[in-house]
């Protein structure tokens, strides 16, 4: 059976008979979705109409703040008792209110704003407390206490002696700043969450009602299916494929793990096993160019660098990852004898080549508008949604075609999918703004840098820790936007390459969705496969290590990045995906047979020698990577010697 036909009959959101919710939530998040879209189109200045961006940002964030609190109660769960289901309407209203007051009233507000007047005073306290309480709603506590602790931090910083202190800024004064200056709630982070986010979602919800998913997952199957632990190949081609787009590692693991957990588990694979593949894979997919989970388009608007110069420089750390995964999962099935999935189960390529084809056509829209017209990111997701749509009411995939009553479904489903996004983004705003205001931003990074003692490993080590913590259960464009905000800067002030700032930072907060002791991407790929979670997330770091290690790497050897002489890249790579090899061989312990103790340290030895760039050490490091080199092939030839003996000595040989 092909895996578009499973989807079928689950019963999962790229079903086509799949039907919104009717009622207010349905309006809210469908009117969001398309406002969002005719900004991205921008439809108001092709009418004729004029208006500050901030306006539309503040309808935006009144829309999300009534989906926020007609869809989750105090606990962060569906709404229930008599006393929640008064109060969320409540909030809900209120939410709407306030920011619909800042959006008509927007001009006036701002040109008054130095004066403090009332209206504003008490418009931004209470968005800021509504947004406080609906974020805490969306993603808990611990992002809440983080904008609590630095907004008060933010009132005392100039009574702090030291390098942390910060200028006095009065409480009403920064009220009215964080609420309605460009640098505060609307500013670039909401504008980016209500644009080009969510114009990526919109695509990705064409693209799964039209049949999208089933081609991924079945061209996944047919390339697959017949190699050595298939099952678990599956999961990373077709994880990695849907998550570079979706944005979210758990609806990538919904979309695609329901599948793939199955097939890995049936063909021989332990649950813990199969939950952590899935799990990895998944996150992987948003640190994939093109796309990157749409994180790729905000690094390129943070750093004013072209889209080209982020994906480019991001494609050796993703290839690196996944060559450990693939490597990982091969030399796994191949010691524990995992079988190939049943040959009947496995769709011919050609035809599912034949049947779908024209998925192709989005993301070639998308690169065309991106580097031949050179569209907004916004846009050419748009242009990618258009020949999605095309295909989906045309000829779909298998039996799923879309229907023109599906284009409302997938509007009110963006509008619900994107309402943690546009709060975190909101809190971010919020963190920007009090980082502008009182100049806490300065301190931090002068504090980050004076903690590194001028050792950039050291200041390497403690932001990668904060990252895990901060990027802990938070979707992959609030993971972003917190670390390029409180961490990012001081490493660009230590000396390191921006991009490869803001790339380190982006890999180590991604990693927090598989990382103990919270790895919420782990754990629902664990509940999924009924495996325990915590060795689930355990399992889920050793397949993805690299993520770990390669960005320390690359910020000290730009080389992996693509940037500087490409002889050096070159060798660079070439060195990285031998080395990445040879460290997972020795995690799993198998090298053309199985390898013990000693062994596995001599490859890993080899692994490491090769693993460093030449960049870190110039021409000792070459010598390194030689002497890498030739210590795996000897160990490689050995290997491979002694599994031929063992076939020829094995019975009915």
């Amino acid at each position: 059976m092909a895996i578009n036909e499973i989807s079928e009959t689950s019963g999962t959101a790229g079903d086509g008979d799949t039907r919104a919710p009717l009622g207010l939530k349905a309006l809210l998040g469908g009117t969001l979705t398309l406002l969002s879209l005719a900004q991205a189109a921008d439809i108001g200045s092709r009418l004729g109409y004029s208006y500050y961006t901030e306006q539309f940002l503040a309808v935006v964030l009144g829309l999300s703040l009534g989906l926020v609190f007609l869809g989750k109660d105090a606990a962060g769960r569906r709404r229930a008792g008599r006393v929640q289901r008064i109060l969320d309407p409540v909030l809900g209203v209120a939410g709407l209110a306030l920011s619909f007051y800042v959006a008509w009233f927007y001009p006036s507000l701002v040109g008054r704003a130095m004066m403090l007047p009332w209206d504003a005073l008490a418009a931004g306290s209470l968005l800021f407390l509504l947004v406080l309480e609906a974020l805490r709603r969306c993603v808990g506590w611990v992002l809440v206490i983080v904008v609590l602790a630095i907004c008060a931090y933010g009132l005392i910083g100039h009574l702090v002696p030291g390098v942390l202190q910060t200028r006095e800024v009065a409480p009403a004064r920064m009220a009215v700043y964080l609420a309605f200056d460009p640098n505060g709630l609307l500013g670039l982070t909401l504008n980016v969450a209500a644009t080009v986010v969510i114009a990526f979602v919109f695509f990705g919800q064409i693209l799964l009602y039209s049949g999208g998913a089933g081609f991924f997952n079945d061209i996944a199957m047919a390339t697959m299916g017949r190699r050595r632990g298939g099952a678990a190949k599956i999961s990373i081609v077709a994880s990695g494929l849907f998550g570079s787009i979706s944005g979210v590692v758990v609806s990538n693991i919904v979309a695609t793990g329901v599948v793939t957990i199955r097939l890995m588990v049936n063909s021989g694979f332990r649950r813990t096993t199969a939950a952590a593949v899935e799990a990895v894979a998944s996150t992987g997919g948003q640190i994939a160019p093109p796309v990157m989970g749409a994180v790729a388009f905000l690094m390129a608007d943070i750093l004013q660098k072209p889209y080209s110069e982020i994906v480019v420089a991001a494609i050796v750390p993703a290839l690196l990852y996944y060559v450990s995964l693939f490597a990982q999962a091969d030399l796994l099935a191949a010691k524990q004898d995992i079988r190939t999935i049943e040959g009947e189960e496995i769709p011919p390529v050609s035809q599912v080549m034949a049947r779908g084809w024209v998925f192709l056509i989005p993301f070639a829209a998308i690169v065309a508008a991106l580097f031949w017209f050179n569209q907004r990111a916004e846009t050419s997701a748009l242009w990618g949604a258009l020949a999605a749509m095309a295909i989906g009411l045309t000829c779909g995939y298998g039996r799923l075609r879309m229907s023109l009553r599906n284009l409302w479904d997938c509007m009110v489903e963006t509008g619900g999918a994107i309402t943690d996004i546009v709060m975190i983004s909101a809190a971010a705003g919020f963190i920007i703004g009090v980082l502008n205001v009182t100049g806490l931003g300065f301190a931090v990074t002068y504090a980050l840098v004076d903690l590194g003692q001028g050792n950039l490993f050291v200041l390497l080590l403690i932001s990668a820790a904060v990252c895990l913590v901060l990027g802990m259960g938070m979707p992959t464009v609030g993971v972003y936007l917190l670390l390029a905000v409180l961490v990012a800067p001081s490493l660009i002030e230590s000396g390191v390459e921006p991009i490869a700032a803001h790339l380190f930072i982006f890999y180590l907060g991604m990693m927090s969705m598989v990382t103990p002791p919270v790895g919420i991407g782990a754990f629902f790929a664990a509940s999924i496969a009924k495996a325990p979670p915590m060795a689930t997330a355990i399992e889920s770091m050793r397949f993805g290590w690299t993520a770990y290690i390669i960005p320390f790497l690359f910020v000290f050897s730009p080389a992996l990045l693509l940037i500087g002489d490409p002889l050096d890249s070159l060798l660079a790579v070439a060195t990285a995906v031998l080395g990445v090899y040879a460290i997972s061989a020795a995690f799993i312990g198998w090298l053309h047979g199985p390898a013990g103790p000693l062994l596995r340290l001599a490859i890993a030895a080899a692994g490491i020698a090769l693993l460093l760039p030449p960049g870190i050490g110039g021409e000792a490091t070459l010598w390194v990577n030689g002497a890498g080199f030739l210590a795996l092939a000897l160990l490689w030839h050995a290997g491979r010697n002694v599994s031929r003996r063992r076939t020829a000595e094995a019975p009915g040989r």
